[in-house]
């Protein structure tokens, strides 16, 4: 009775075997086929249409044979439709799953760009309305990704782009703090002005808004009746600019 039995195991398990085949192999041509549609709109820059395949293909088949390459392409095209959310989304999974990977420098670069992206305005993009005064924390963030990009993959070929944003986003900061130095200097509130001058030539030296910041420490410095302050700030001036 025991060997009837494992017989009729043995017997059902080979044709539960042969069974899924077929299936395995339908749905391997249909995930081919679906992402080879993800492909060609995406070389047609039809972002939104691939980004609804791609998450299709990335919901109903998570661990199908496309699955890392879908997320790749999936981080792109949240990108390019500027959904900053979802692409963050997938950009956190693919790391967290993923932490040898070797296209890992390429997530970091665009969680930086995603970032910066988010950073942008709307009304400053279109209308060039000055939001310097605008809390730069998805600039900060974006600064943060780039730097770790660097420290992580120091020969990858992004490395030289996000050392150049780097710079950018120094200006962006810079500015943020020149608007609140602007701001305490119409306030009458000099000290508080010169600290934020002070504070931009410490840590965004290389920036033309250094500029900006020492003649605010002057003009601070004046009003408060310090002298040698005064002084100093204009010696750095006369020297660099």
């Amino acid at each position: 009775m025991r060997v009837v039995l494992t017989i009729a195991v043995l017997s059902m398990l080979v044709l539960s075997g042969c069974s899924s085949k077929p299936d395995d192999v339908a749905q391997r041509s249909q995930v081919d086929e679906m992402y080879q549609l993800a492909q060609g709109m995406i070389r047609s820059a039809r972002f939104s249409d691939a980004a609804n395949v791609l998450r299709s293909i990335n919901t109903r088949y998570p661990f199908g044979p496309y699955a890392q390459q879908v997320q790749l392409d999936l981080i792109y095209v949240e990108y390019k439709t500027g959904n900053q959310d979802r692409a963050l989304t997938v950009i956190d999974r693919f790391l967290s799953l993923n932490p040898n990977h070797a296209d890992n420098d390429y997530v970091r670069y665009m969680r930086g760009l995603v970032h910066l992206q988010a950073e942008g305005s709307f009304f400053q993009d279109a209308f060039g309305i000055d939001r310097s005064d605008r809390n730069p924390v998805y600039a900060e963030r974006a600064f943060d990704d780039f730097a770790e990009l660097i420290q992580r993959h120091p020969d990858s070929p992004y490395a030289a782009d996000a050392r150049a944003r780097m710079v950018g986003i120094q200006a962006r900061l810079a500015q943020h703090e020149l608007a609140a130095a602007e701001y305490y200097l119409r306030r009458e509130a000099y000290m508080a002005a010169a600290n934020r001058g002070i504070y931009i030539i410490d840590n965004f030296p290389n920036v033309v808004e250094v500029r900006r910041a020492l003649e605010i420490m002057i003009e601070s410095y004046d009003a408060l009746g310090l002298t040698n302050q005064a002084s100093d700030a204009r010696r750095v001036l006369a020297a660099n600019f």
